[in-house]
């Protein structure tokens, strides 16, 4: 099992910037480990449903955002260390949730629709936008 500890949420100014960051570790029944999946970034507000905001390949050559975020937040990964990174420009007061990660349900597939990835599982860290 790939196991995934998002960290590096906190308190921001409207306009601030941020570095998520998601050390994944481990292995599943196959042997296949962090740099063999495409991760995912997603976001709950409170009383609001999961938006997923940012994708990434395997390779982390290929990246998506969601029309929310696009130009503002940037997605990356160190497959040699296994993070997943999310970092997070101009921050707005929308922006304000738990952040989750979360990798893709089949090894090397690429897509960026939330159906290609599980369901975050994990603790999250929470992001807060307030002046």
């Amino acid at each position: 099992e790939v196991h995934l500890v998002e960290s590096g949420g906190g308190f921001v100014q409207p306009g601030g910037s941020l570095r998520l960051s998601c050390q994944a570790s481990g292995s599943t029944d196959s042997g296949l480990s962090f740099k063999s999946y495409a991760m995912s970034w997603v976001r709950q507000a409170p009383g609001k449903e999961l938006e997923w905001v940012s994708f990434s390949n395997s390779g982390g050559t290929m990246t998506d955002y969601a029309d929310s975020v696009n130009g503002r937040f940037s997605i990356s990964r160190d497959n040699d260390k296994s993070i997943l990174y999310l970092q997070l420009n101009s921050l707005k007061l929308e922006d304000t949730a738990m952040y989750y990660c979360t990798k893709g349900v089949r090894p090397y597939a690429y897509c960026s629709e939330p159906r290609c990835y599980e369901s975050p599982i994990t603790r999250g860290t929470q992001v807060t936008v307030s002046s």
